[in-house]
């Protein structure tokens, strides 16, 4: 069995929107959190941040730990090919906005971001860890 670990931010502004990524290396184009996996050797909070710089443009202080989300992904519905499963252990964390500006990743996993309403988000092709993070922020 493979296992991958990621950190995410759940990322909010003054007007109640979520800051979210376009995912494009899935089956579908979906948004999903801003985050990723962790280099090695990677403190989660460095990842977090990080990965929120390169998928939209913002640096982030890194607020609270909100949770921990385990999730073993059969071999067969892996969505890069594989004989083994996939345990993914995603890390969430809150996160404000700390500097920067809105810009999109180039040559990576994601390739927009954007501020969405809640009712904006139900509205979306998003991956279930938008659910399941907005959960643990007590956001949904």
């Amino acid at each position: 069995m493979d296992l991958r670990v990621a950190a995410y931010a759940v990322v909010t502004d003054d007007d109640d929107r979520v800051l979210l990524a376009r995912w494009t290396e899935g089956r579908r184009n979906a948004w999903t959190m801003p985050g990723g996996g962790l280099e090695a050797g990677e403190d989660p909070e460095d990842a977090v941040r990080r990965e929120v710089r390169e998928e939209t443009g913002y640096t982030v202080h890194v607020q609270e730990l909100l949770g921990i989300h385990s999730r073993v992904i059969p071999a067969g519905r892996r969505v890069k090919r594989s004989d083994a499963p996939l345990h993914t252990l995603r890390i969430v964390y809150r996160a404000k906005i700390s500097g920067g500006k809105l810009r999109f990743e180039e040559n990576g996993s994601t390739d927009m971001a954007g501020w969405f309403t809640l009712p904006a988000v139900a509205e979306l092709q998003r991956v279930k860890l938008v659910d399941i993070a907005l959960r643990m922020a007590e956001i949904l």
